[in-house]
């Protein structure tokens, strides 16, 4: 079913297609929302947290053109479902995560798949850097510098970004020596916003 699903949202590409299937998300969701793990919006992870939908998590990982046999990272990993997806894709996953229920959660789900680490969402895993790949697993305003400099040369990054209207859209990034962009390219108006990641406000009188 989530396979049809993806495609009917654009999403084709056969690893991402294969991992998401291969991992049962209702397994990660909050006991009560199991009947609409694989809704097209934001899922109840508990604790106030949520996962992405299945086709944002799905257009993210396709746009991002992942291989197998890199090292990934998840800021905000919740329970793990998305380090779950990602380990299913053959690469090797650290995920952050700021509350240590969720956390403990997401080691037992996740057993030797993933390293699970516990800390602020917005200073990344310096320890594990670099990595090819960096999925913050929510919405946010701003990515700190402190997580750019933790991809490699040529490492991606992929989030839903808010723009200044509060409009949420995907979007994927390259490093490239200190620089860094993002390209908006879908709609994902139903992620999460994840704390640490806000737009600094301009002083007003």
């Amino acid at each position: 079913m989530i396979v049809s699903q993806l495609r009917t949202s654009g999403v084709n590409a056969p690893e991402v297609l294969s991992a998401i299937d291969s991992v049962a998300r209702e397994d990660f969701v909050d006991p009560g929302c199991r009947p609409v793990a694989y809704a097209d919006r934001t899922t109840s992870a508990g604790k106030g947290r949520a996962l992405l939908p299945p086709d944002v998590l799905g257009k993210l990982l396709e746009k991002a053109g992942l291989s197998g046999g890199g090292k990934a990272l998840v800021i905000g990993g919740t329970t793990g479902y998305s380090a779950a997806v990602l380990a299913a894709m053959g690469l090797d996953v650290t995920m952050l995560e700021s509350d240590a229920d969720l956390a403990s959660r997401a080691r037992a789900l996740l057993g030797k798949s993933a390293q699970v680490v516990e800390g602020e969402l917005e200073g990344g895993v310096k320890k594990h850097a670099p990595f090819d790949f960096i999925l913050i697993d929510g919405a946010v305003e701003e990515i700190p510098q402190a997580i750019v400099r933790q991809l490699r040369e040529g490492g991606k990054l992929a989030t839903v970004h808010i723009d200044a209207m509060g409009v949420g859209r995907a979007a994927v990034g390259v490093r490239s020596g200190d620089a860094f962009g993002l390209t908006e390219f879908a709609d994902a108006p139903a992620a999460e916003r994840l704390p640490g990641f806000a737009r600094a406000r301009a002083f007003q009188f």
